[in-house]
């Protein structure tokens, strides 16, 4: 599942994938494929990622537009 949002919060804070990847403790080239879709993204880091950018689950799944 291809998950736009997880790119765009992280371009809006400025961040790059080594950034979001260092603060879950994997490899950058597993962050990339969570967010093209190539991989699924274990809750643990979805919760990790929502937390970290204080928004939703439902935020990063466009189930909502509201952060």
């Amino acid at each position: 599942m291809y998950l736009k949002r997880l790119r765009d919060l992280r371009e809006d804070h400025d961040l790059k994938q080594e950034d979001i990847a260092s603060m879950l403790g994997i490899q950058q080239t597993v962050y990339s494929r969570y967010e093209r879709g190539f991989q699924n993204i274990p809750l643990e880091h979805l919760v990790k990622l929502a937390d970290y950018y204080g928004v939703s689950i439902d935020y990063i799944f466009e189930r909502e537009n509201k952060s």
